[in-house]
């Protein structure tokens, strides 16, 4: 069943059952928290679940790594509301922000110029310095994480980060996996997050999810008008949408993660041309 992300609502709720209830409204039943929710939406939300009026396919990690106990708390939440993924972003690598550079620059028609190329160089040079030492941190921060979790009953998804400069990248997240070896820690891949990635010139999308699917848990689904203006309803951007959603695995938990900026109107359009073309 696919689920729809309180990214798209929570900023204009005070009221967790008021939010929810908006969302249930679109006609969809099982729900994310996204990384936006506040403490002062919890009682509401809690009321809506012990009623069981809704279910909860996930809760998004409202802050990086490694700040341990605030994710310790996330898990034991989505126990209580018996969700069973926690989506996990891991930080970054020490280095500037070089990803919003080479969207600027593509936005001025200067997609894979030299100047471009000598930034892109450049900061590949510059993370693979310090990557080791960031990832090295993140899975000292990840044991407790992992162990506290399968304590828990929860599955982690490791997602696919929208930065260049964050971690882990696409070619560091299978060995990262291989390293942790743990049944319930995965990876979680986002739509918008790769599909930038291929705009810039980083991979092909298409074949990085033909790698990963076998350690895919879940997908935080939506469209990108070209270069990175990610969030969009699906089939609402640039993207081809429809052959990749197909490489995702059978069992992957799709999760809608759209703008605050989509209306309510399109996203209505937006479903009723995906269960056209999947059934869903």
């Amino acid at each position: 069943m696919i689920a729809f992300s309180t990214s798209w609502n929570s900023h204009r709720h005070t009221s967790g059952e008021e939010m929810l209830r908006e969302i249930k409204a679109l006609g969809f039943d099982l729900i994310e928290l996204g990384h936006g929710i506040r403490i002062s939406l919890l009682p509401g939300i809690q009321k809506m679940f012990d009623a069981g009026e809704v279910r909860f396919s996930s809760l998004h990690n409202f802050c990086p790594l490694p700040v341990e106990v605030l994710t310790l708390q996330t898990i034991d939440l989505a126990a209580r509301l018996q969700a069973p993924f926690v989506v996990l972003h891991l930080g970054s690598v020490a280095m500037n922000a070089i990803t919003d550079e080479l969207i600027a620059l593509a936005q001025k028609g200067e997609l894979l110029s030299r100047r471009y190329v000598r930034k892109k160089i450049a900061a590949v040079r510059k993370r693979e310095e310090r990557a080791a030492v960031a990832l090295g941190r993140v899975k000292e921060s990840l044991q407790p994480i992992v162990a506290h979790a399968a304590a828990r009953y929860v599955r982690l998804g490791i997602e696919a980060r929208r930065g260049y400069e964050e971690i882990p990248s696409e070619r560091e997240i299978p060995e990262l996996l291989e390293q942790i070896a743990a049944p319930h820690v995965g990876y979680w891949h986002d739509m918008g997050h790769v599909q930038i990635k291929e705009n810039l010139g980083f991979l092909d999308h298409a074949d990085w999810l033909r790698t990963i699917a076998p350690r895919t848990f879940g997908c935080h689904m939506q469209d990108v008008k070209w270069p990175a203006r990610d969030h969009q309803p699906p089939f609402f951007g640039d993207m081809r949408l429809e052959p990749l959603a197909h490489l995702l695995p059978s069992d992957c938990q799709i999760v809608w993660e759209l703008s605050p900026r989509g209306s309510a109107e399109e996203v209505a359009q937006s479903r009723a041309i995906w269960k056209e073309r999947f059934g869903e």
